[in-house]
Formats: C-alpha cells, sequence, structure tokens
C-alpha cells in the first residue's frame, strides 16, 4: 500500500488594474501586445517600479491564513530563457518573502478537519504567453510583468481530497479578500502539483514530479490519478529510480497521460542573487492597519449562517464556498424568504437550472425575484410544488412573481368552503376506503389527500386540506 504526498504552487493573479513594475494596464483578452511599455518589454535603461497595491493585497492574504507578514521583504533575480519572459529572468521573492507560516483549514467528509501548512506567498512578475500555431510559434507580451502571488504549500496533503478541497478554500478565501478575480479560465489561478508516493507508514521524502500549469479542478484531480498510477507502476515493477526521477511534466487532457516537459531546475540553475534595480519593500505601519482589517471569511460567514440562519453545517458550507451565492442568499433573505424555504429554492432548484454556462453570477433569476418566491411558500400563497412552475417559467423571463402565479393560476386555494367541498365529493365516491382507513389502514390518508390536490388541480393548501380531511375522517 501506498500513500500520496503532494504540495501545491498556487499563482494567483492579483487584480490590481496595472502591472507589477510598470503602469501597463492587466485588463485580459485585449490585441496582442498592446499592453507593453519599454519596462515590461525589458528594453535598454527602463527601470521598474513597484506597485504599492501589490504590497496591500498581500497583506491581506497573509492576515487570511495566519501567517507572518514580513514588514520588509526583498526581491531577487531568477535567471531562465523563455521566449516569452523578454528580460531572460524573473523578478521574484527568494530570501524574504512578504508571507511566510501560514495555515489554512480543511474540512474533510468525514466530519473531521485537518490544517495545511502554508510555506509562503512571494510576490513574483508574471511571463508573457506563447501561441503555438502549425509549425510556427507567436508571443503575445500583455500578460508579461503582471502581478501574481505564488503560494506554496507544504507537503501536508495526502491525496486527491486533501488537494482539492485546499484549492477550493484556497480560491474561496482570495475571491472573498478581492485580492484576485481566480479566474481558472483566464488563467488568473494556475497550479503547479508536486507529487510523490511512498509506502505506508514511511516517513521519508521521495521523489517528486512536478505538473506544470493545471487550470481546472477536475484536471487536477485527473492528472494527480494518473501521476500516482505512473509513480506506483513503476514502484512495483523494479524500475522507480530509472523512470521516476525530479522533473517537470504536462498533464494531456485528450490522452489523458502526463508527459514529461523538462528536468526539473534546482536553485543553482536558476542563479538566484539580489535584485539591484529594486529597493527593499517596506510595509509601514498605515498600510498594515489598513490591509489587516479583512472581510468576513468562508469559514467565518458559514458559523454565522448556522447561528444566524439555523442552517445545516452541510447547507451553510455549500452556500459559503462562494462569495456571489453567500451574497445571493442573503439578498433572498432580506427579501421577505425564510431561511428554510430559501436555502431549499437556492441550493436545489436554482442550482439544478443553471446549466449551459449558466452559475450564480449569470443567473437569470435575480437574488430579490428568489426571495420573493420563497416569502409567497411562506405565506402560503402558492405550494413548494407550484414554486418549480414559476421558477421553470422564470428562467426565460423576467416577469414579477405575482403576476407569473396569477397568469399560470397557481395561487393556492385556501378557502375552507371551497376546499370542504372537495373533500366530501372524495370520500363520498370512496366509502370502502373510507371504511378501511377507519378499520386502521392509516395509510390510505395520503390516497385522500392526493385525490383532493388532484381535484384543485394542485392549487388548494396542503396544510388546509390536512386539517379538513382529518376533521372528517376522525
Amino acid at each position: 500500500m501506498f500513500e500520496t504526498v503532494i504540495g501545491l504552487e498556487v499563482h494567483t493573479q492579483l487584480n490590481t488594474k496595472t502591472k507589477l513594475f510598470c503602469s501597463c494596464p492587466t485588463s485580459f483578452n485585449d490585441t496582442q501586445n498592446v499592453n507593453t511599455c519599454p519596462t515590461c518589454l525589458a528594453l535598454p535603461g527602463a527601470l521598474p517600479v513597484l506597485n504599492k497595491e501589490v504590497l496591500e493585497k498581500s497583506v491581506k492574504f497573509g492576515k487570511a491564513v495566519d501567517a507572518t507578514i514580513n514588514r520588509t521583504s526583498y526581491f531577487d533575480r531568477k535567471s531562465y530563457f523563455y521566449p516569452d519572459s523578454p528580460t531572460a529572468y524573473q523578478i521574484t521573492q527568494l530570501y524574504t518573502p512578504v508571507v511566510e507560516h501560514g495555515k489554512l483549514k480543511i474540512d474533510l467528509e468525514d466530519g473531521t478537519s485537518k490544517e495545511i501548512r502554508i510555506n509562503r506567498a512571494h510576490i513574483e512578475a508574471d511571463a508573457g504567453k506563447n501561441i503555438h500555431e502549425g509549425s510556427y510559434s507567436k508571443v503575445d507580451l500583455n500578460r508579461a510583468g503582471t502581478p501574481l502571488l505564488e503560494i506554496v504549500s507544504e507537503p501536508d496533503l495526502r491525496g486527491v481530497e486533501d488537494t482539492i478541497l485546499y484549492l477550493k478554500k484556497l480560491h474561496s478565501i482570495v475571491r472573498y479578500l478581492d485580492i484576485s478575480d481566480a479566474n481558472m479560465q483566464e488563467g488568473s489561478f494556475r497550479v503547479d502539483v508536486n507529487v510523490s508516493i511512498r509506502p505506508k507508514g514511511d516517513e521519508k521524502l521521495y521523489t517528486r514530479v512536478e505538473i506544470k500549469n493545471i487550470n481546472s479542478f477536475k484536471f487536477i484531480q485527473k492528472a494527480i490519478e494518473i501521476e500516482v498510477k505512473r509513480q506506483i507502476n513503476a514502484w512495483e515493477d523494479g524500475v522507480y529510480e530509472e523512470e521516476i526521477f525530479q522533473e517537470t511534466r504536462l498533464f494531456d487532457q485528450t490522452a489523458q497521460v502526463t508527459k514529461s516537459m523538462r528536468g526539473k531546475e534546482g536553485a543553482a540553475d536558476y542563479r538566484y542573487f539580489p535584485e539591484p534595480d529594486l529597493l527593499k519593500a517596506v510595509i509601514d505601519d498605515e498600510m498594515y492597519e489598513r490591509n489587516i482589517n479583512i472581510p468576513e471569511l468562508p469559514d467565518q460567514k458559514k458559523e454565522r449562517f448556522v447561528k444566524e440562519f439555523k442552517l445545516s453545517e452541510y447547507n451553510a458550507g455549500v452556500i459559503c464556498s462562494e462569495l456571489e451565492m453567500a451574497h445571493y442568499f442573503e439578498a433572498m433573505i432580506k427579501a421577505g424568504g425564510s431561511p428554510k424555504v430559501s436555502v431549499n429554492l437556492l441550493t436545489v432548484e436554482l442550482l439544478g437550472r443553471l446549466k449551459g454556462g449558466l452559475n450564480i453570477s449569470n443567473s437569470p433569476i435575480k437574488a430579490e425575484t428568489l426571495g420573493k418566491l420563497a416569502l409567497r411558500i411562506d405565506d402560503g400563497t402558492i405550494s413548494n410544488k407550484a414554486a418549480k412552475d414559476v421558477l421553470d417559467f422564470l428562467m426565460d423571463s423576467d416577469k414579477d412573481i405575482d403576476e407569473v402565479i396569477d397568469e399560470l393560476g397557481l395561487k393556492q386555494v385556501s378557502d375552507t368552503g371551497a376546499i370542504e367541498k372537495m373533500v366530501d365529493d372524495i370520500l363520498a365516491a370512496n366509502p370502502d376506503k373510507v371504511e378501511q382507513y377507519k378499520g386502521g389502514k392509516d395509510k390510505l390518508f395520503g390516497f385522500f389527500v392526493g385525490q383532493t390536490m388532484k381535484a384543485s388541480k394542485g392549487s388548494a393548501s396542503p396544510q388546509v386540506v390536512n386539517e379538513i380531511l382529518k376533521s372528517k375522517l376522525a
């Protein structure tokens, strides 16, 4: 039996308006190479100037993961040559990063929790982008110099479940802090996974393989599973030392394999040395105090929702996993819906209908509308079943809730006289079942409820139907 050991490097693009060392915009999807200047093109004589907003966002992150925030940090040069890096080096922080020694708690499916240590979070400049078309390649330098916060975990993760839970929590935290949009499709949240295996009970760390730049939780999970299988097969076949060595691999989504990209460089290969063109980065008292007052984080919000709205731990966790969903839910409550009805409408009914590129952010049904629908269930205007029909209608319409209820004829009948007549007719038409019920067949009560609801075409108030039937059959 083997144990998987995983450490992660997460490159989070900070949502500053301008780049790390120049005033070029960081906007995505602009025409290639328009967001460039002598500094990010590394033209002779151009010097970098630190964007202080990057420091501020780093302080927020450090506070969120209970880390040491170095009030003075330094930049270093990491030498390497790639076509998308015009400087032939990267400005990063090796020796004194801005954030060190943090931690992040993940909640496992068995109800236990686990603390994952964060070794560091350091500031560095992103490279550009290579675009391969047929037999030639192009380089887009719009992204060159974009600010990244690289968040490095200790090798505390033990498999796919740990890894995905950690990444989703981290993704949620940077979104709650508003330091990154963390859009994985656009490359704002990219993950390098370091994978190794060892026999269960062994404390030694064996050769780690890095799988580079994976940008979806689904692909991360698959890449780990495939790489772990490759390493286990090599161990069991007696060729571990020949086939498993420190290297960088890519995940091929089509072939469902990891492929060797290059040998993994060490610190000596990068020839790190202090960045000569930048002064030390100092976080003064005013900047520090202003940025340690961070907003409510996912765990805090979840705890508040459990206490304030009496939600289950599970439902509160689902809602608070995404900032937009938490805001949506609170807007529903403000619109008048009860927490119990609102949580079901949101997590079961609405999320079940958001498909084909739709999500909570671009939902055709606004939070205030869904909150009002919850209110109409609470006040007995419509039934839970009718609410589903209203939701289906609203997916393609922005009409007012009350208009839709009237148009579809879904308003519940609470007139006891009208319902009593329906009940009398049904009991009169089924004298044999009435006798069986009175003789002890209690399950027939559901039959009478169903027949009454059918007679009313679903418009009768279930509560009133139940009360009248109990009275009549007593």
